[in-house]
């Protein structure tokens, strides 16, 4: 590191302005050496504000990085936005339709005969829910199992709500108040057909009778007849869930198609995701003339190779796949600074005639050869946090900070320990300064007195002459 220079010699004091008696100024002597020698400082403090400016540009990248591989993912996964389905109807009222992700593209001629229902009993209107009911007994039967429920004399509408549903009856009890007064409901815990409730016996009073017949959705898909306990049906056609909300004789068209929305927006997605790398990238290899300096990543290698891995990636082409065979195919162009930018029309057009070849660019056969397919393995690769370039660059540029500020303490350290030799130096300096005119005094008076001495002696001896 360098000597800080010691003793007198330190320090130029030909220009120093003290008087006899006066000493130096030991403090600012001092300060004016510590000043000097903190110069010596400035290279280490410099590269220390490198290496913190090119871990944090760094983190940012491998931010930005692992946004990219998510978007990208989006892309490459089977299940996800390329696959998402769109279901429409073309009568809402009577039909409406959801698809899973994957499956074939269809249209459905769906005509709904008659909604589910639930089979429901309730009674007559009684004075309150609190009221004593009648003793005796309500029987009936749901599929093939018998139910019998006792009312006793001191049972009210509340406390037979409480026993039904906490007992095994196959049905669930609910009180309804109105005008007329309390109503006790009793609903199959079944729907459809096989939740009927018959063979109905009421000996208590209630007055039960049927208030809403137990009967299956009768619909067909394709011609193909169809009976459902509810009106929600799935398993007829595999993947596509219909929700039957009324009745029609005329056929209600249903299709399902490529959610064109959900694979564009992925797509725009992956490309703001990409261009935000490519800038952040591009911002670091940005040579500024007559600047001071350049930017902290402007010669790292890991960031070339990362600039080489997503150039390469990203001009992914195939052949054949019905002419899409690239990202220019779909309306996605690269720029001349690295960019891309998208064509919505080219895009929304592809993905509505062509989805299957859009998603086979992506992803390829195996889900893993398309384009996003091999993206996703590199991103992954660049951003191993034990392996990847990113990790292995900035773990290097930690170990080159670490060192440089250990320097900087160890400068510090051996700096102050100079601060106080000098201090004792000077000091020492200083009160010598400050004796200097007792000293000369001293002197003065010796010669003084040595000379009156040889005077007298000289003047005796003429005398005796």
């Amino acid at each position: 590191m360098g000597g800080f220079g010691t003793g007198l010699n330190a320090l130029d004091l030909s220009g120093s302005s003290f008087g006899m008696g006066q000493g130096l100024d030991v403090q600012s002597i001092v300060q004016s050496l510590t000043q000097a020698a903190q110069a010596n400082e400035t290279q280490y403090t410099d590269e220390q504000t490198l290496y913190n400016s090119q871990i944090s540009a760094l983190t940012n990248i491998n931010s930005l990085l692992t946004s990219l591989q998510t978007a990208t993912q989006a892309l490459q996964d089977p299940a996800g936005a390329l696959a998402a389905r769109d279901a429409t109807s073309s009568n809402s009222s009577v039909v409406t339709a959801t698809a899973s992700s994957g499956i074939s593209t269809g249209d459905y001629s769906i005509i709904v005969n008659n909604l589910a229902s639930t089979a429901v009993l309730s009674s007559q209107p009684q004075t309150s829910a609190t009221s004593a009911i009648g003793a005796g007994t309500i029987q009936y039967t749901i599929g093939s199992e018998n139910y019998s429920i006792s009312v006793s004399s001191t049972d009210t509408l509340n406390s037979l709500v409480s026993e039904i549903n906490n007992g095994n009856y196959g049905v669930t009890a609910t009180v309804i108040d109105d005008s007329q007064g309390s109503i006790l409901a009793l609903t199959s815990n079944t729907g459809g057909s096989t939740g009927a409730i018959t063979n109905l016996t009421d000996s208590s009073g209630l007055g039960l009778s049927t208030a809403v017949q137990g009967q299956d959705a009768s619909l067909s898909i394709n011609g193909v007849p169809v009976f459902e306990s509810s009106n929600t049906v799935t398993g007829a056609v595999p993947g596509v869930t219909f929700t039957l909300t009324g009745t029609s004789a005329a056929p209600v068209d249903v299709a399902v198609t490529q959610d064109v929305n959900q694979a564009s927006t992925a797509i725009n997605n992956f490309v703001s995701a990409y261009n935000a790398v490519v800038q952040a990238v591009n911002t670091q290899f940005t040579y500024t003339s007559g600047a001071s300096s350049q930017p902290p990543l402007f010669s790292d290698s890991a960031l070339q190779q990362v600039q080489s891995t997503l150039a390469t990636d990203i001009n992914y082409f195939t052949s054949g796949n019905d002419g899409i065979s690239g990202l220019s195919s779909i309306g996605v162009d690269l720029q001349q600074d690295g960019t891309l930018s998208v064509d919505s029309a080219t895009l929304d057009s592809a993905l509505s005639n062509n989805a299957a070849a859009v998603a086979n660019l992506f992803q390829g056969p195996d889900y893993m050869s398309g384009l996003a397919g091999q993206l996703y393995t590199d991103l992954g690769n660049i951003t191993d946090p034990t392996q990847g370039v990113i990790a292995l660059d900035e773990n290097g540029i930690n170990q080159e900070l670490q060192d440089v500020t250990q320097t900087i303490n160890d400068f510090n350290t051996n700096l102050q320990a100079q601060e106080q030799q000098w201090t004792t130096e000077y000091s020492q300096v200083n009160a010598t300064l400050q004796e200097l005119p007792l000293l000369i005094a001293q002197a003065t008076g010796q010669t003084s007195s040595l000379s009156s001495s040889s005077s007298s002696s000289s003047s005796s001896t003429s005398s005796s002459s």
